[in-house]
C-alpha cells in the first residue's frame, strides 16, 4: 500500500494532536507532509522533530525564521512557511492526499477552502468554513471533486448512519430527521440566574471532552451546537427543521438518524475524537485509533432531554440563522468569536455573549452571499459591529 501523506491544519490543537496519534500508529499508511502551529512555536517544533514533515507553518515571517533556524540545528530539512499563504500552500500542494482541516474559526476558511479546490479528500473539523460559506463551500466541492468528510463527532456518527447514497435528498433515502446529540456542557443544570455569574474556568471544564478553550466556551452556551445545527444542513442537505437538537450528557451516543420506517440508527462510542479521525482517514475502511473499547455495563444508563433555549439563547440564534440564510451564519460567527475572546479574557460576562451576538444580527441587514468577498465583508462588518458592543460595554 502507498503511504498517504497528510497536512494538518492546526497540528498544536487537540484535534491536530489526536490525528497525529492515529497517524503514527499507522507509519505503513500515513506520513505527514506539513504541519501548522500559528503561534505555537515550542509545541510546534516539538511536533516537528517527531514527524518529520517537509513543510511547517506559523503566523508570520518572524516566527518562520526563527523556528527554521532550531529546526536546522536540529538537522531536520523541514521548510518553513508564514501567513495565510503558506497554509493555502501546503494545503493545495499537489503531493498531499488528505487535508485534516482543524484550524479554529474564520481563520480556518481559506486554507480548507484551498484544499477543496485542490480536490483534496478534506477531513472537516473547522465547522466555521461551512457556517460561513456553506453554499460557496459546498459548491466548490462539487465543481473539483474533493471527498469531504466530516470529523466532529455528532457529524461523522451522522455520516455513518446514513446510506451511501444519501447526496439523493434525505427524504428520498427515506430519512425523517437528524437528532443531533449535546452534552448540554458544564452549565446544563446550573440556575439560569447564576450563569452571569460563572468564570472562563468553570466554562472550560468540559464534563466529557477535552477541547480547546474556544470550543469549550461555545459547548458551555451551546453555541457550537447551534454552529453543528449549520454544518448539519450544509453536509447533508438538510432543512433546519429536519434536524433536532437532543441533550444526551453522557456523549455516549453521538448523533442518530431518524428514518421514516420507524428506524433509528444511532453511532456510539467513548467520547474520543480519535474514531471519527480515524474513521474519515481510513473510510471506507476501519482502522485501529487507540480508543478503549465501549464498556455499556460502566455507561449503565443513557439520558436524553430537550434543550433549553432560554438558559441558552446562542442555540435559539443559530437556528434562527440558519433558517434567515445570506449573510447571517457568517455574521453569526463572528459576533460569537469576538464575545467569546473577550469572555476569555473576562472584560464580559457568560451571559453578554449571546447579547453581543443578538445585537450584532439586529444591527446588520442580511444580504445574500454570492462570493467569497461577501463572506469576508459580512465578517468584517459583524466585528466591527460586537467591538462597538464591547467599547460601550465592557468592563
Amino acid at each position: 500500500m502507498k503511504p498517504q501523506w497528510i497536512t494538518v491544519l492546526g497540528a498544536t490543537g487537540s484535534i491536530g494532536l489526536s490525528t497525529l496519534d492515529v497517524v503514527a500508529r499507522h507509519p505503513e499508511r500515513y506520513r505527514v507532509f506539513a504541519l501548522t502551529g500559528h503561534s505555537r512555536l515550542v509545541e510546534l517544533e516539538t511536533l516537528c522533530l517527531k514527524h518529520k514533515p517537509r513543510f511547517a507553518v506559523v503566523a508570520d515571517q518572524a516566527a518562520a525564521r526563527h523556528l527554521q533556524e532550531r529546526l536546522q540545528a536540529a538537522g531536520l530539512e523541514t521548510r518553513v512557511l508564514a501567513g495565510e499563504e503558506g497554509l493555502c500552500e501546503v494545503a493545495g500542494h499537489p503531493e498531499v492526499d488528505a487535508v485534516m482541516a482543524a484550524i479554529v474559526g474564520a481563520a480556518g476558511l481559506r486554507p480548507t477552502l484551498a484544499a477543496v479546490q485542490a480536490g483534496k479528500r478534506v477531513l472537516l473539523a473547522n465547522k466555521e468554513a461551512l457556517v460561513m460559506s456553506g453554499a460557496l463551500f459546498m459548491q466548490a466541492v462539487r465543481e473539483h471533486g474533493a471527498v469531504l468528510l466530516p470529523i466532529d463527532s455528532e457529524h461523522n456518527a451522522i455520516f455513518q448512519g446514513l446510506p451511501g447514497d444519501y447526496a439523493r435528498g434525505l427524504s428520498a433515502v427515506g430519512v425523517r430527521r437528524i437528532l443531533l446529540t449535546a452534552s448540554g456542557g458544564p452549565f446544563r443544570e446550573m440556575p439560569a440566574a447564576t450563569l452571569s455569574d460563572v468564570t472562563p474556568e468553570q466554562a472550560c471544564a468540559h464534563p466529557n471532552w477535552s477541547m480547546g478553550r474556544k470550543i469549550s466556551v461555545d459547548s458551555a452556551s451551546m453555541m457550537n451546537k447551534g454552529l453543528e445545527l449549520i454544518e448539519a444542513c450544509w453536509l447533508f442537505d438538510a432543512r433546519p427543521e429536519q434536524v433536532e437538537v437532543v441533550v444526551h450528557p453522557q456523549s455516549v451516543i453521538h448523533s442518530l438518524v431518524d428514518y421514516v420506517d420507524g428506524s433509528v440508527l444511532a453511532q456510539l462510542g467513548n467520547p474520543d475524537m480519535r474514531t471519527p479521525i480515524g474513521h474519515a482517514l481510513a473510510w471506507p475502511e476501519r482502522i485501529d485509533t487507540g480508543v478503549a473499547p465501549l464498556d455499556l455495563f460502566k455507561v449503565a444508563r443513557l439520558d436524553f432531554q430537550a434543550p433549553d433555549e432560554t438558559r441558552f439563547p446562542c442555540l435559539r440564534l443559530a437556528r434562527e440563522a440558519a433558517q434567515i440564510g445570506g449573510s447571517a451564519p457568517a455574521m453569526l460567527n463572528a459576533a460569537n468569536e469576538v464575545a467569546v475572546a473577550a469572555f476569555l479574557e473576562r472584560r464580559i460576562r457568560f451571559t453578554d455573549i449571546a447579547q453581543i451576538i443578538e445585537s450584532v444580527l439586529n444591527a446588520e441587514s442580511v444580504v445574500a452571499v454570492e462570493d467569497l468577498r461577501a463572506v469576508l465583508h459580512a465578517d468584517h462588518l459583524a466585528r466591527v459591529r460586537a467591538q462597538e458592543w464591547l467599547q460601550r460595554h465592557a468592563c
